[in-house]
C-alpha cells in the first residue's frame, strides 16, 4: 500500500450510485475521517463487505422497507449506522440508486490521524495501531461513530464543525483478496468481503482466496436482476 498524501474532497455521490460490489472493492485504499469537538480521528480503508438487495438475506433490507433500513433505500452517498447485538455501532456507506436498498460495510482501517484520540477512546494505551481500527465495532470506538452518525451525508465535508466523510488521497493497494463474509450467519456463500492484502488491520481470516472478483460481480448483478421492486 503506498503512502497517502495530505487532504482531499469527499468522494461525490457518483462513486456510491454504482453496483455495489464496485464500491466495496473500490473503497479499500479510501480514507474515511471524522471530526468531532475532540478532533480528527482518520484511517485508510482495508476491509469491506457489500450487501445487496432484498435478495440478499444478509441484508438489512432482506425483509423489506422498516424504520430501521430506511437509510438502504435512500439516496447514495449516505451513512447507514446501525447497534448491532446491542454493542457495537457498525458503519456503512448507503450505494446504488435510490430506491434500492444497498450498502457497504467498512470493517477495518489502518491508522492515519488522530491515534492518541482512538486509543483514548478504545481504553487501549498500549495496544498495537493496526488493532485500533481492526474490525467493524473497534472502527466506529476508536473514530467516535455513533447513531448521531446515521444519514449523514458522507459527500458533504463541513469546512468546520462536525462532519464524517471518505476522501480519495492517492493510495494504491497493490493486492485485493475477495472471501466469503464473516460474522453472518445467512448468505456466507457470497464472496463479497473485499480486503487489501498484506495488511495486518484485516479483521478476521485474512488468509483465505475466496472467489474471484469476477465470481462475485456476477453473483452481485444476480441480485440485483431478482430484486423485488422497492417501496418506500
Amino acid at each position: 500500500m503506498t503512502a497517502p498524501r495530505r487532504g482531499g474532497r469527499p468522494l461525490p455521490r457518483a462513486f456510491y450510485d454504482r453496483p455495489t460490489l464496485a464500491v466495496a472493492r473500490d473503497l479499500v485504499g479510501k480514507v474515511l475521517l471524522h471530526r468531532t469537538a475532540d478532533g480528527i480521528a482518520a484511517g485508510v480503508i482495508v476491509e469491506t463487505e457489500a450487501y445487496v438487495g432484498e435478495t440478499d438475506p444478509a441484508c438489512h433490507a432482506a425483509p423489506g422497507p422498516t424504520r430501521r433500513n430506511e437509510p438502504l433505500y435512500g439516496d447514495p452517498g449516505h451513512a447507514y449506522v446501525y447497534f448491532n447485538y446491542g454493542m457495537h455501532c457498525l458503519f456503512n456507506a448507503v450505494t446504488e440508486a435510490r430506491g434500492f436498498p444497498a450498502a457497504v460495510l467498512v470493517r477495518a482501517l489502518e491508522p492515519l490521524e488522530g491515534e492518541p484520540l482512538m486509543r483514548a477512546r478504545r481504553g487501549r494505551p498500549h495496544i498495537a495501531a493496526r488493532d485500533l481500527c481492526r474490525g467493524p465495532g473497534n472502527l466506529t470506538r476508536a473514530l467516535g461513530i455513533t447513531l448521531a452518525e446515521n444519514r449523514l451525508d458522507l459527500t458533504r465535508a463541513p469546512a468546520r464543525g462536525p462532519g464524517l466523510w471518505i476522501e480519495d488521497r492517492g493510495v494504491r493497494i497493490e493486492a485485493l483478496a475477495w472471501t466469503p463474509r464473516i460474522g453472518i450467519r445467512v448468505g456466507t456463500e457470497r464472496a463479497w468481503r473485499c480486503f487489501a492484502r498484506g495488511s495486518g488491520a484485516v479483521s478476521g481470516r485474512r488468509g483465505v482466496t475466496g472467489k474471484s472478483e469476477a465470481r462475485s460481480k456476477k453473483q452481485g448483478e444476480r441480485g440485483r436482476a431478482h430484486r423485488a421492486p422497492a417501496a418506500r
